[in-house]
């Protein structure tokens, strides 16, 4: 693996496929790439062998459910504070401590399983813990990447890291299946434990240059100013820079839709085509693979300004709902696949885009407050669609869903639209540096 950073001449700067891929030959960003293909993995690997797990132990579908609940419940309760807190530290110390947390929780699940001294309620504390950890780890990870990559590689960089979760849902869930064929689901909770422990030691040869400003540097304490950087993180999404804030909208209409796609998806397969789990299995596949392949595909892209990032991911936006609409009139489960394909494609040129465009946009010492926002907003509106199509599907078929869905996907694309068209006549990116926000950092290594 090379030395050399990523912006090295050694990389180039000519347009091409292997251009995006250079960045996993660099040290940095190699070997953070490589720990998160080995977390991805184990995180499929935790969602099925955990809820297999736990039904086993209880026999209740009701009391596995409530794994998903503790599951979905720290981003919307502890999101923005755990921002806060984000900005205040190293990233490189809490990702690695993280991973090492998530390595005893879920370490804890069998082994206590094993003593004979695993109950319930232990079981959904672990759980829980394990959930707020992960909470932390992902806005620390992208507000991580640009201070390993030059800004002009920030879109290639992002959209590999979504190759890690597509590998992830790709590869993880079935090996789950067969490792708890094989060996339990027990076992494969351990196996999970060791992927967050490789994920850890694969960050320490990871340099990143970080800035401590002054409020850390004056040794506050550890809840002094919680409320006044909140409302700093509030007021920057908000008020202060109006391209987050639109960007923000459009993230929101964005969750609401595909969430309630992937929701329904197994509704759809059902009544729609009418094909069993086999097939609906292919679907999912079909899914993973066309996003594998448009993330790949956006490594090589040349990354343009803020109005042609924004046209690109409207059209993709524009594709994928069409095809979304198209699926309700089908009945042919091959068409249906290429189709869903399609919609995983377009969905997977949104979140690089907009990580990349929030990462040029923020101030370092305002990362994890704005993605952390982000996230939060992202999972209150996936219930909400999740909620919504539910109902919708039950009370006016899932169909006429699909075309609901659509219209939002649709919806998203004009939005999106629009936000370039606004941008075009307004500038490219600025960074909003109003007093509220200016500091004098001093630069560390980590």
């Amino acid at each position: 693996m090379s030395d050399v950073p990523a912006d090295s001449k050694e990389t180039g700067s000519t347009p091409g496929r292997a251009r995006g891929w250079e960045l996993v030959k660099t040290r940095d960003f190699g070997f953070l790439f490589a720990g998160q293909t080995i977390s991805q993995i184990g995180d499929s690997l935790n969602k099925v062998a955990l809820l297999w797990f736990v039904y086993e132990m209880t026999g209740s579908a009701l009391k596995m459910t409530v794994v998903g609940l503790l599951q979905t419940l720290p981003p919307l309760l502890f999101g923005p504070l755990i921002g806060v807190y984000l900005d205040r530290v190293r990233k490189k110390p809490v990702m690695i401590g993280v991973d090492l947390l998530r390595t005893l929780m879920v370490f804890l699940i069998p082994l206590l399983y094993a003593m004979g001294a695993l109950t319930l309620d232990r079981l959904y504390v672990l759980v829980f813990f394990t959930a707020i950890f992960s909470t932390i780890f992902g806005p620390a990870l992208t507000s991580a990447v640009p201070l390993i990559v030059p800004k002009e590689r920030l879109i290639a960089a992002n959209a590999l890291m979504q190759t890690t979760t597509n590998v992830g849902l790709l590869v993880g869930p079935a090996v789950s299946g067969l490792g708890i064929a094989l060996i339990g689901a027990q076992n494969v909770l351990f196996a999970d434990a060791a992927t967050f422990f490789i994920s850890a030691l694969c960050l320490f040869p990871v340099r990143m240059h970080e800035t401590l400003d002054q409020w850390r540097a004056a040794g506050k304490g550890l809840t002094e100013g919680i409320k006044g950087d909140l409302l700093v993180g509030f007021r920057f999404v908000f008020v202060e820079q109006r391209t987050v804030t639109l960007l923000m909208l459009t993230a929101t209409l964005y969750s609401v839709g595909i969430s309630a796609f992937i929701f329904l998806l197994p509704v759809f397969a059902k009544d729609v085509l009418g094909v069993g789990p086999i097939q609906l299995g292919w679907l999912w596949s079909a899914l993973g693979v066309g996003m594998l392949l448009a993330s790949l595909g956006l490594t090589s892209i040349t990354q343009g300004d803020v109005p042609w990032r924004l046209r690109f991911m409207s059209g993709a936006l524009a594709i994928g709902g069409l095809a979304v609409a198209a699926l309700g009139f089908l009945e042919a489960p091959v068409v249906a696949g290429a189709l869903i394909a399609v919609i995983g494609g377009s969905t997977a040129m949104f979140t690089p885009l907009v990580w990349t465009m929030l990462q040029e946009l923020t101030p370092a010492h305002l990362l994890g407050r704005v993605f952390t926002s982000f996230a939060t907003g992202g999972m209150a509106s996936s219930m909400a669609g999740m909620a919504g199509f539910g109902w919708a599907a039950d009370t006016i078929g899932p169909a006429a869903s699909l075309g609901g869905i659509s219209l939002i996907l649709l919806m998203t694309a004009a939005t999106a639209w629009l936000f370039s068209f606004y941008k075009s006549h307004t500038g490219g990116v600025a960074v909003s540096t109003p007093g509220t926000f200016a500091s004098q950092p001093r630069v560390a290594q980590s």
